[in-house]
Order: C-alpha cells, then structure tokens, then sequence
C-alpha cells in the first residue's frame, strides 16, 4: 500500500480577505481580474463574496437595501391593434388583431404553437 501525503488547504489571512472584498466592490471591478492580481482562483472569492453577505453575488449587500426612487414617464393608451409576425423558414405571416379581443388572440396565438 503507497502512503498518501494529506494535502492541506491554504489559510488566508482575514485582512486579506477583506481587501479583496472591498476590491470587488468597487464599481466596475472585475472578480476575475481581482482575484487574478491577487493570485487566488474567483471560484473562491465568489465563495469569500456569498459568505461574507449571506446573498448570492453581492458584496456588503448595501446597494441591494439601498431604496432608489426612479421617475416613470406618464402610461399612454395602448395601441388600438395587436400585430403579430411569425416566422418559418422564407414563409411570414403577419396577423392583426383587435385589441379589444385580446384574450380570443392569446388563445388562437396558444393554438397556433401548440
């Protein structure tokens, strides 16, 4: 029987965890290029960045809570008609429908791709 060496895992020091975090935070940044420069794998500052958070992707999670108001341009009436073009192949079929009769298209339009 060959004796197998344990391979142990690297420690990283905290300090340097937290700078790569604070890297990846910044806009624009690149996790890649930063673990990159940091001659670390991104699997594994994409492992630091969801433990850190406890979300998915995000670093310090302050700019998902962040609440951010945005302007909504006035709503204006629909179109009076529904246009559809399908396509198969060098075969177009364009359909118009009412829009007043729009649940009657949705079922022949379920029809039609069934």
């Amino acid at each position: 029987m060959e004796d197998s060496k344990r391979v142990s895992r690297r420690r990283h020091a905290q300090d340097l965890k937290q700078r790569v975090l604070a890297a990846c935070a910044e806009p624009g940044a690149s996790v890649a290029q930063v673990a990159l420069a940091n001659g670390l794998n991104a699997n594994l500052v994409h492992k630091w960045r969801r433990l850190s958070t406890g979300v998915a992707g995000t670093a310090g999670g302050s700019r998902q809570d962040e609440f951010v108001a945005i302007a909504l341009a006035p709503s204006q009436p629909p179109a009076g008609d529904i246009r559809l073009e399908l396509r198969r192949g060098a075969i177009a079929v364009n359909v118009t429908w009412p829009l007043s009769a729009s649940s009657e298209c949705a079922a022949w339009l379920r029809e039609i791709l069934r």
